[in-house]
């Protein structure tokens, strides 16, 4: 086909053919192409249905290829490794068991030349690229040697000492076998069998060792020459410098490695030694040695801090550092200084640390020893809590010996009976000089708001322990904390924010949440409760506090923006001021509450005038927990207990009649029902009418009321609860009552309702008086029911049963319109 639209092709382009020609053999050529792709496609579609046809199933998975466990160099490690312990052990064997067998030269002979060779096998090794059989040859030779040396011990050294031999063989053995690692370092690289060339540090066992056999001839030999414990301290510091220099300048993990381990195992033996030499000195002289030896041990700290490489190691290592200095300097101090001045000394020392950040010093460096001032600044302060704790806990004590007499002096006043801690004449100083610390540095520090935060705590705790510390006058003890009270409240009102690159508060609230001014106020009223409890010992001093504390809070809430805090704390003040008053007269908890209802009474009037201020809520409820207290004192006597809800009443009536405090009428009626059930209750009344009457006639009074301003309000809500109030309590009196009286007056009072209910098109009021009347009626007709049941044979109330239900049912129809037309017409009432 092919071949013939060829010919034909050339045909045309060599005779040129007329156009109908030409036309002719392009329809013949199209039809043999489609021809073509008629068959290819059929051809694909009977291949693709034999492929869904034949439907094969899965594809079965390659069989489960047996991987190797391990890998060939781990298993030519495996080998090596257990060939040179085995060697070793065999060597082992033979210097200890077989070694008498033979004689000197023999001996030398066989464990030289085995020693030897087992040396010089790494060599050939290595240019062969066998560096881990080479590394196994060389372990063995190396143990070798040190069997070499306990040979020649027993051979020609026999005499002596075994200490100071085993000292002289470390250092023997440690530079032999650092010179074998070197030296193969510096064999002439060759190719290995892969192609590689043998590197610099051809073998990594024997420098490693080499470095921890260097580990022991200095400790050996300050045993060996029983040297004295600060010897044998300073050897271990000076090991530990050795390793720590080979770290800062060895770059072989391996060795680093072991120097590494070898700094700090031994820095922190000699550390902890000397650290212990300088607690138990018992003079200057001791303790001045083991300040030396601890200054070592901070000179290497602080070295290996200047040339660390990370910025972590070197901030650790400075910190450690300036802590080694303050506590060998702290023991110097402690051993010439008297005991009481040993925490100022560690404090004195920890605080010239700081002087570190004007030191030409890499920053972590500088970092480290603030760090370290600061932790010795807070096992200082660590040191004051006891006494902070005692003067400010102490006087709880006086809530048992309420007005017992004046102690002795102020630091009796809050012992009592409790011991005084030893050494606190130096407490205030410590508190004071890191608090000054604390307001210097954070002046121009990013965290200057903590650091004045902190400052000002510190500060207040100095003056609170003072008085304790110095034993001053119990009334000179008083007196400082009012003043102190005083200068916390005036400085926590001119407090303003620490931070100035933030906008200053708008609202006395976010003022308040200020740090400083928080911080200020929350002192003030620790103070306050600290300077109550101390006057509790007189009466004179209880009333005299106070009435002081009363006035300072409510003057920083008038005059500042304290008043959220400050306010409820005056109030707090004055009704223990009114309680103490009370007691003071001599009345009884009952006359004294009616004293204590004028704080809920200030509170109301001055909630009046605050509005919407953030000071209205924390006033009421102050003013509320009064109320609750004046009510819990009188509750022993019932007739000044009416009287006191009733002014209760009142006081909350006052609040209530503001649009905003509506919601407290509810209150305040509950208030004064509260108070006339128990005047009734007082009086001896037992009728239930004479305690619901007066809820019913304002609650019905209130539903006309609001129903009027409210046609939407449904009689339910409106009258339901006040009818309910009345009518169910009198309903089950009058089920109990025999006389006819009660039932009279309740079932003219229910028909009177159900009349108005109906009148008015009301459902509470027709449903509920319609209930309580048939139940009366019920009630009033119950005996003649029961005389008429027991007169008939006891088979006709089934029989009437039974008529009246065939009756229902056939009337059943008629009923269910009748229950529609009732709900329809009861759902047309309001």
């Amino acid at each position: 086909m092919w071949y013939a639209v060829t010919r034909t092709t050339l045909r045309c382009m060599t005779s040129f053919p007329s156009p109908a020609e030409e036309l002719r053999v392009l329809d013949a050529e199209l039809r043999h192409l489609d021809a073509r792709r008629a068959f290819l496609l059929s051809r694909r579609a009977w291949l693709v249905s034999a492929l869904y046809a034949a439907a094969p199933g899965p594809t079965p998975a390659a069989p489960p290829v047996r991987r190797p466990e391990a890998t060939a160099p781990r298993v030519q490690n495996v080998l090596l490794i257990l060939g040179g312990v085995l060697l070793t052990v065999a060597a082992i064997a033979f210097t200890l068991v077989s070694w008498g067998h033979m004689g000197i030269a023999g001996r030398a002979l066989v464990l030289g030349a085995v020693t030897v060779a087992a040396l010089g096998a790494p060599v050939l090794l290595l240019r062969r690229g066998l560096r881990s059989t080479a590394e196994a040859v060389a372990g063995l030779g190396l143990a070798l040697t040190v069997l070499d040396a306990y040979a020649l011990h027993e051979v020609a050294f026999t005499g002596a000492d075994g200490t100071g031999y085993a000292a002289a063989a470390a250092a023997v053995l440690a530079t032999v076998w650092a010179a074998y690692g070197l030296g193969l370092g510096a064999l002439p690289t060759g190719a290995a069998e892969s192609g590689s060339t043998v590197p610099r540090t051809a073998l990594g066992l024997p420098l490693p060792l080499a470095l921890g056999a260097a580990q022991l001839p200095l400790l050996l030999w300050s045993f060996a020459v029983n040297a004295s414990v600060e010897t044998v301290t300073a050897v271990l510091l000076v090991t530990a410098a050795a390793d720590t220099a080979i770290a800062l300048r060895v770059s072989l993990v391996p060795v680093r490695i072991v120097a590494v381990v070898g700094a700090a195992g031994w820095g922190a033996l000699g550390v902890s030694a000397a650290g212990w030499l300088s607690w138990a000195a018992t003079g200057p002289s001791a303790a001045a040695r083991a300040a030396a030896l601890l200054a070592l041990a901070a000179v290497i700290a602080l070295t290996t801090a200047w040339l660390a490489p990370k910025p972590a190691l070197a901030l650790g290592t400075a910190l450690t550092g300036g802590l080694l200095v303050v506590t060998g300097l702290g023991g110097i101090a402690r051993a010439v200084l008297p005991e009481m001045w040993t925490v100022p000394a560690h404090l004195l020392c920890g605080l010239a640390l700081l002087t570190a950040v004007r030191v030409q010093a890499p920053e972590p460096v500088r970092r480290g020893l603030v760090h370290a001032s600061a932790v010795v600044q807070g096992l200082a302060l660590a040191t004051t809590v006891p006494v902070v704790t005692i003067a400010l806990l102490g006087p709880v004590s006086l809530l048992e010996r309420i007005w017992s007499g004046p102690p002795a002096d102020a630091r009796a006043a809050v012992t009592l009976d409790a011991p005084w801690p030893p050494n606190t004449a130096t407490v205030p100083l410590v508190l004071a000089a890191v608090a000054g610390v604390l307001a210097l540095t954070g002046r121009t520090a990013p965290w200057r708001t903590p650091a004045l935060v902190g400052a000002s705590v510190l500060t207040w705790a100095t003056v609170l322990v003072l008085p304790a510390v110095l034993e001053l006058p119990y009334a000179a003890g008083l007196m400082a904390q009012g003043l102190l009270l005083v200068v916390t409240l005036a400085l926590a009102g001119l407090a303003r924010s620490a931070a100035p690159e933030r906008p200053q508060p708008s609202t006395a609230a976010d003022r308040l949440r200020s740090p400083l001014p928080l911080t200020g106020t929350l002192l003030a009223l620790v103070t306050s409760v600290s300077l109550v409890l101390h006057s509790l010992a007189t009466e004179p001093a209880t009333l005299i506090a106070l009435a002081t504390s009363t006035v300072l809070f409510a003057a920083a809430a008038w005059r500042t923006d304290l008043g959220v805090l400050a306010a409820p704390a005056s109030l707090v003040h004055a009704t223990a001021l009114t309680c103490a008053i009370g007691a003071s007269a001599g009345w009884e908890p009952q006359h004294t509450a009616l004293l204590v209802l004028t704080v809920p009474a200030i509170a109301a009037l001055v909630a009046t005038r605050l509005d919407d201020s953030p000071m209205t809520i924390p006033v009421e409820a102050t003013g509320a927990a009064a109320g609750l207290l004046a009510i819990a004192l009188s509750s022993v006597h019932p007739p000044l207990l009416a009287l006191t809800l009733a002014l209760c009443g009142v006081i909350v009536t006052g609040r209530a009649v503001r649009p905003d405090r509506r919601h407290l009428g509810h209150l305040a009626a509950a208030l004064f029902v509260t108070a006339s059930w128990v005047r009734l209750a007082v009086w001896e009344v037992g009728s239930p009418e004479a305690y619901t009457l007066p809820v019913t006639l304002p609650a019905l009074l209130v539903g006309r009321l609001r129903r009027r301003r409210d046609v939407t309000v449904s009689s339910w809500t409106a009258y339901g609860p006040g009818l309910a109030v009345t009518l169910v309590p009198s309903l089950f009196a009058a089920w109990g009552d025999t006389h006819w009286l009660r039932p009279l007056l309740l079932g003219v009072a229910a028909l009177t309702v159900t009349l108005l209910g109906a009148r008015h098109r009301l459902q509470a009021p027709l449903l509920l008086g319609g209930a309580t009347l048939a139940l009366v009626a019920l009630h009033e007709l119950a005996p003649y029911i029961a005389q008429v049941v027991d007169a008939l044979p006891r088979w006709v109330p089934p029989a009437l049963a039974g008529l009246a239900l065939l009756a229902a049912g056939a009337t059943y129809e008629q009923r269910l319109r009748d229950a529609r037309r009732m709900r329809n017409l009861l759902g047309k009432l309001s």
